[in-house]
């Protein structure tokens, strides 16, 4: 099929929930891909292609609607310089070429990520530092053929802005994803209503707000704080297995099994949650138990256990 038109992204949204696919880092490490910082995932982009693209393969045959391509760290500043931005289009390549021929859409998401670590909310860049190298990693990610942009695992209300703002500005439709602490504030330790506020009064606010790499058992109570401060805003929800034991190995502490994980999706989507995806420690058979979660009410709106509110 060829790749869906970026601007029919929001109403495809509005009708149906979507399937974002699981990890592609940690499941990189399972694979026996060596990923060391400041790289991490984006090393395999030159060590192992051809994992990358079977990866995203294998999430698109479990029922993902939306492939991450592995751009979340090709920013220049993670050690790429000048091999940046074609190791970004190399990246969204491999997640279009797996999406080739299947005869659904399936949306390629540009990810881009926090400046510096996701769980460090103190080395967050100055503002010039944030507008400049957001934007240019935004406007690399939309010459490279992206449908949209993820903004993700981001940690603090001034990089969520600069983020959104950037990607906004190619535009493409723009999903915002955070990472909070399960007591109801991002890591910066900002309330989570007072940020959706803010993002959600920006000139070109995102089309989808939510939670990522917060640890699947525990991301119902934040996700409950955004509803209740973003009614009507669709949800997004991407849980990871906890914190990570060995993150070069792929390893943490709170394995959760793909049914397990699938019956905790069940709650978030009743909380208005419009995509469900995985983050770091799941793979694709919990974008299969997902997908099957779905599929009793071919994921249109309509009300019930693992259909669209």
């Amino acid at each position: 099929m060829s790749a869906p038109s970026a601007p029919g992204f929001p109403a495809h949204l509005a009708a149906r929930c979507l399937v974002l696919d699981a990890a592609m880092g940690t499941t990189l490490a399972v694979r026996g891909a060596k990923l060391l910082p400041p790289l991490w995932s984006a090393a395999a982009l030159e060590t192992h292609p051809g994992l990358v693209r079977q990866i995203h393969e294998e999430n698109v045959a479990a029922g993902a609607d939306i492939l991450t391509a592995n751009t979340f760290r090709t920013h220049a500043r993670n050690g790429l310089g000048e091999r940046a931005a074609s190791a970004t289009a190399l990246a969204v390549r491999l997640a279009r070429e797996a999406a080739r021929g299947v005869p659904r859409a399936v949306w390629v998401a540009g990810s881009l990520s926090p400046l510096e670590d996701c769980y460090s909310p103190g080395l967050v860049p100055g503002d010039a530092d944030l507008e400049r190298e957001h934007g240019r990693q935004a406007e690399t990610l939309a010459e490279a053929g992206c449908d949209l942009v993820l903004a993700e695992t981001l940690n603090s209300l001034r990089e969520a802005r600069a983020a959104l703002r950037a990607a906004a500005a190619t535009g493409l439709p723009v999903l915002v994803s955070l990472v909070s602490d399960g007591r109801g504030r991002l890591l910066s330790g900002e309330p989570l209503a007072a940020v959706a506020a803010v993002l959600l009064d920006e000139r070109i606010p995102p089309v989808a707000l939510g939670l990522n790499c917060v640890p699947a058992r525990r991301l119902f109570t934040d996700l409950e704080v955004l509803a209740r401060a973003a009614p009507g805003v669709p949800l997004l929800a991407s849980g990871n297995t906890g914190r990570a034991r060995d993150e070069a190995r792929g390893l943490f502490e709170e394995p959760i099994e793909p049914a397990a994980y699938a019956r905790e999706a069940a709650q978030w989507i009743r909380l208005g949650a419009r995509i469900v995806g995985g983050c770091c420690g799941t793979s694709a058979p919990h974008v299969a138990a997902l997908a099957s979660l779905l599929t009793g009410s071919s994921r249109e709106s309509s009300s019930g256990e693992g259909s669209c509110p």
